[in-house]
């Protein structure tokens, strides 16, 4: 019977600090995989509480084939108030799965893997939008866990990027998120008072919030058309929405649960505001157009998750690290 190998967080960080450019091209690669077909991404699940209405807990089921071969689930949590007791806001697991035999080989401590593949699907997109890997000045609105991995890989895939605007709603948040860039090397680092300062200049914006409902309502402030990172997916209103070239992962899977993308149809009855998705862009089918923002809204999908995922499992196990359990299924596995 199969072993079963459980992997930390000390195991992930080690395999993927460092190793900005294999996680974009693995992000890569998943995305053309999963554009060919030659996957299985059914719809996210979102458990809610009654007493913690901005609190949750998700389940990302999914199949990735070709060159990856693994099935699994992310069960990731987000309790926003956990930040304010010094404790993340998300906290992650992800199963791994044998495809012959359906056993899970592997869980994999996984809130590291999640920011990962957030961090590795947004520089891709930046990449792919923008040509090159240059901004004059980079926005971020949000200066968290997210926010932080994304500088990470800007930083070691070495962009080049003259100057940053840092707006968060706990202002001792951006100036905190500054001190580290600027001990990163980083030049002209400057915490604004308002959200239209962290976009208003800067030709790379990141959104990278908690926000449940959209705060960024006026198109005016994307003339300038920027490349825009909307990863927290519910900042913008319709009609910065409606402003914009729209780029997303999965049209279906982003066009859900009171998305940005998702207020944006219930508007105009249709989908048609989205231009399609990064892996048309990597693939030359929808092209940047330069007169308006390019909006890329990932929704996250658990490929990218498995993706990451079986290559940690694989570095890991290389070195013989993690915690082997060879009985794991113990009494439980009944042979026929």
């Amino acid at each position: 019977m199969p072993a079963a190998r459980v992997i930390t967080g000390d195991d992930v960080h080690s395999c993927v600090n460092g190793s900005a450019e294999e996680c974009v091209d693995l992000v890569r690669r998943a995305y053309l995989t999963h554009s060919a077909g030659d996957s299985s991404n059914p719809h996210s699940s979102f458990l809610r509480f009654p007493h913690k209405p901005n609190s949750r807990i998700i389940s990302l089921p999914a199949y990735l084939g070709g060159e990856f071969g693994v099935a699994g689930m992310k069960w990731i949590a987000s309790f926003p108030d956990n930040t304010a007791e010094g404790i993340p806001r998300a906290s992650a697991m992800l199963i791994l799965n044998d495809t012959e035999i359906g056993y899970p080989f592997a869980c994999v401590e996984s809130s590291i893997i999640s920011a990962t593949r957030t961090a590795a699907s947004a520089v891709l997109g930046a990449e792919a939008l923008v040509g090159e890997r240059a901004a004059r000045r980079v926005g971020f609105i949000g200066t968290g866990l997210i926010a932080g991995h994304v500088w990470r890989f800007l930083r070691d895939l070495k962009w080049r990027i003259d100057g940053f605007r840092l707006f968060d709603t706990v202002r001792a948040n951006a100036d905190r998120f500054g001190e580290g860039l600027v001990e990163d090397g980083a030049a002209d680092v400057v915490a604004v008072d308002t959200a239209a300062e962290a976009i208003e200049g800067c030709d790379l914006v990141v959104l990278a919030t908690v926000a449940g409902e959209p705060h960024i309502t006026d198109p005016a402030l994307f003339a300038h058309a920027p490349t825009v990172l909307h990863l927290s997916l519910r900042d913008l209103s319709p009609e910065v929405v409606l402003a914009g070239q729209n780029i997303t992962d999965d049209v279906d899977h982003a066009v859900r649960e009171r998305t940005s993308l998702h207020l944006t149809e219930q508007r105009t009855g249709d989908r048609a505001f989205v231009a399609g998705t990064i892996a048309d862009v990597l693939n030359g089918a929808v092209r940047r157009d330069p007169e308006r923002a390019a909006i890329y809204s990932p929704f996250g999908l658990g490929v990218l998750d498995l993706a990451i995922g079986k290559w940690v499992y694989e570095q890991v196990t290389a070195r013989d690290g993690g915690t082997v359990i060879d009985d794991f299924f113990g009494s439980a596995v009944r042979r026929p």
